[in-house]
């Protein structure tokens, strides 16, 4: 046999050995969203719930928590493949057991898309600041200019990236807590924080100096992550 057929059967064979590897080759699952659960996490198939990173959106109750929903359920419907993106700069899970990613849907970057329109704002949980940190400012600091969204809707809303974002009751100004005439309670420093009983949430002490350190045995629950602050 001369060296031309060879050299043909060789290259045949190549080709054939790649297009059969290719097709063994097993892609990844796509992520698919099962549903969504609020106006910054929603579900998959899997079963793994996704915490948006470096966002937040009002919590339920709260002014423009059910638009911040609808937002992301149309960024990611139901049924729609999405691509998530870690940021190496921050932690891949929450303490509640979410993971922590980017989400993408086709050229949409939806956490980013989410701030654009006011349907969240930037959250630095603990300070950290990921890859996406300025873009994220500059959109949230754009839509509050033009009172897009949460902004237009709770004006009085602060936008404070080292905070969860609290826009309360649609039309309603956060009104001071007046400090009790028994006194403070000595579990608390920092700020005059009720005694306890009754019980007061983070959200019944608007007008104080927050966060407050605690010293005591935190009676009101204050300290979620028991790192001696509450209402961070």
């Amino acid at each position: 046999m001369s060296a031309r057929p060879l050299i043909l059967i060789l290259v045949l064979v190549l080709v054939a050995t790649a297009a059969e590897v290719a097709g063994g080759a097993s892609e990844a699952p796509a992520d698919v969203v099962a549903s969504v659960t609020d106006g910054d996490t929603v579900r998959l198939t899997n079963g793994r719930r996704v915490r948006l990173l470096q966002i937040d959106a009002p919590e339920s109750g709260e002014c423009y928590s059910s638009e911040a929903r609808a937002a992301l359920a149309s960024l990611a419907p139901v049924g729609s493949s999405v691509v998530l993106e870690t940021d190496p700069r921050l932690d891949a899970l929450d303490r509640f057991g979410r993971i922590l990613r980017y989400l993408r849907r086709g050229s949409v970057d939806v956490n980013l898309e989410l701030v654009r329109q006011g349907a969240a704002a930037p959250y630095f949980f603990d300070g950290e600041r990921g890859r996406k940190a300025s873009r994220l400012l500059g959109a949230a600091n754009a839509a509050k200019r033009a009172k897009r969204g949460l902004w237009g809707a709770s004006p009085s809303t602060t936008l404070d990236p080292e905070r969860q974002v609290e826009t309360g009751r649609c039309g309603s100004k956060p009104v001071p807590l007046v400090p009790p005439r028994g006194g403070c309670d000595p579990s608390y420093a920092g700020a005059c924080v009720p005694p306890y009983p009754p019980d007061v949430n983070c959200k019944d002490l608007q007008g104080l100096t927050l966060p407050v350190r605690v010293v005591g045995s935190d009676p009101h629950g204050l300290d979620g992550d028991d790192d001696g602050l509450g209402c961070e």
